[in-house]
């Protein structure tokens, strides 16, 4: 779905005032290894004074997709605990996080589930990220967004979902290499309790091979 003009000013504003509170989400952003300035550079916020139509979602952590035309969408994830982890705006359709690192990436890109683990990517390494919110969201099309590139690599959880999640874009794609997490891990946890070498040690194999 195409979004219009006033609805494109209306998440960007929605996204900047929320951007000015994200502080209040200094210790969940703490526990997931990241600083109020990494989150402040992915404009990240908490909804503090809801936008008309978001008070459902008033003191959660917004995740705006931002686009080189704008923010197309805005994603909301609890910080203390709720059910569930993540919501969306109603009607929108999910979509690729960080897609604008297609147009900058050189040969190579990293597919990560979610936004949080594509946000650790891009915030402590030098890699190149997108994240699709979700195993179960990878669509079709995106295959002719990632076919270009010379090594598309998988970064999936470390559990059945995150495996067959890595499969799946393997099918669909001849230019993959599969980083699955150890069990019960996804990216940030990872990356949290063995440091960010760990990860960047095996994702510079697979673009050295």
């Amino acid at each position: 779905m195409r979004l219009s003009n006033s609805q494109r000013q209306f998440l960007q504003q929605a996204a900047t005032d929320y951007a000015q509170s994200v502080h209040k989400a200094d210790g969940y952003l703490a526990s997931r290894g990241l600083s109020v300035d990494e989150a402040r550079r992915f404009h990240l916020g908490v909804v503090d004074n809801p936008s008309p139509g978001h008070e459902g979602y008033k003191g959660k952590l917004s995740i705006p997709y931002v686009t080189p035309s704008g923010i197309v969408d805005i994603r909301f994830r609890s910080i203390n605990g709720e059910d569930p982890k993540y919501i969306g705006l109603p009607g929108a359709k999910t979509t690729m996080y960080n897609a604008q690192a297609v147009l900058i990436a050189d040969s190579y890109i990293c597919v990560t589930e979610g936004e949080i683990d594509c946000i650790t990517v891009l915030a402590k390494t030098n890699h190149p990220a997108v994240g699709i919110p979700g195993a179960n969201n990878w669509k079709p099309f995106y295959k002719n967004i990632l076919d270009d590139f010379e090594t598309v690599i998988v970064l999936a959880d470390g559990d059945n979902p995150g495996l067959e999640f890595g499969k799946k874009i393997s099918r669909e794609l001849g230019n993959v290499n599969i980083i699955q997490m150890p069990d019960g891990h996804d990216v940030n946890s990872i990356v949290l309790q063995e440091g960010i070498g760990w990860l960047d040690e095996r994702i510079r194999k697979c673009i050295s091979e």
